[in-house]
C-alpha cells in the first residue's frame, strides 16, 4: 500500500490544522450530529449557536480537544494507555459514561445483530504491538483504525477515537489525514456493518485508501534538495579520500 502523500511531519500538521474545522465536521456527521460546518466552526472559535443541542456543542468541543492533543503528542507511539486518552477527551464533560475506560458490559450496534466481545486489555495490548511490525504507515494507519473500530472498546465514540488514533499514524509519517467525505458516508456505513459482521477488513481497507485520505501534493523544496545532493557528494568525497 503505497502512501498517496509525501508529506514533512510540519506541512502534514499544516494540512490538519488548515483543515481542522471540515475533519470535525465530517466526523460528528458520521456519528449522526445533526451540526452544519458554520456550526461546528463557530463551536470550534468559542462562539455561541442557536438551535444546536448542548450535547452536539459539547461532542464538537471534544473532537477539538482530541485534535488538539493528538497534534501536540504525534511522537509518542499509539499504544493502549494513548487510546484510552482520546477516548476520554472524546467522551469528556459527560458525554460519554466512563469515558477512557474499558467497556465491561455488552453493547449493541446500529444496523446488525452483530454483538462484540468484552474487550481484553492484554489482547488488545498484543495485538496493538503487532500492528507496530506492519511497515508501511498508511497501512498501519488504516489497519489500527479499523481493528478498534470493530473491537469497541468504550462504551461509545469508538469511530471517532478509532480515527484521531490511525490520523496520529499518519500525520506523524507525513501521510496525509484519513476523513470521510460527507457524499461516501453512507456507503462506509454500510461497509463498516459488513466488515463487523465478517471481520474481513480488506474491502473497506480499499475504500478508506482510495476515497478517504486527504493532503497536499507539495512540490519539492529545491532548495532542500540541492543541499541534500551535496551532502551526498561530500560524504562521497570523504569516502574515496578514505
Amino acid at each position: 500500500m503505497e502512501a498517496k502523500y509525501r508529506m514533512t511531519i510540519e506541512q502534514n500538521i499544516f494540512v490538519a490544522k488548515r483543515n481542522i474545522v471540515d475533519y470535525i465536521w465530517k466526523s460528528a456527521k458520521l456519528e449522526g450530529l445533526a451540526v452544519t460546518y458554520p456550526d461546528t466552526e463557530a463551536i470550534y472559535n468559542g462562539m455561541s449557536v442557536s438551535g444546536v443541542k448542548v450535547s452536539e456543542i459539547i461532542a464538537v468541543n471534544n473532537l477539538k480537544h482530541a485534535w488538539q492533543f493528538v497534534l501536540d503528542n504525534l511522537s509518542y507511539p499509539i499504544d493502549y494507555p494513548y487510546i484510552c486518552k482520546i477516548n476520554q477527551l472524546v467522551g469528556g464533560d459527560n458525554l460519554i459514561i466512563n469515558a477512557g475506560f474499558l467497556r465491561s458490559v455488552p453493547v449493541t450496534i446500529g444496523g446488525t445483530s452483530w454483538r462484540p466481545d468484552i474487550p481484553i486489555e492484554p489482547q488488545i495490548k498484543e495485538d496493538l504491538l503487532e500492528f507496530h511490525h506492519i511497515e508501511n504507515p498508511t497501512d498501519r494507519a488504516i489497519t489500527s483504525m479499523l481493528y478498534l473500530m470493530r473491537k469497541q472498546m468504550f462504551l461509545d465514540g469508538n469511530k471517532r477515537t478509532a480515527m484521531l488514533a490511525g490520523n496520529q499514524v499518519m500525520i506523524s509519517s507525513g501521510c496525509g489525514v484519513i476523513s470521510v467525505p460527507i457524499e461516501q458516508q453512507r456507503d462506509f456505513t454500510t461497509m463498516l456493518v459488513q466488515f463487523y459482521e465478517s471481520n474481513d477488513m480488506e474491502p473497506l481497507k480499499a475504500f478508506v485508501y482510495g476515497c478517504c485520505i486527504d493532503g497536499i501534493a507539495f512540490e519539492p523544496v529545491p532548495e532542500l534538495e540541492t543541499h541534500l545532493e551535496n551532502d551526498n557528494e561530500n560524504e562521497d568525497d570523504e569516502d574515496l579520500e578514505q
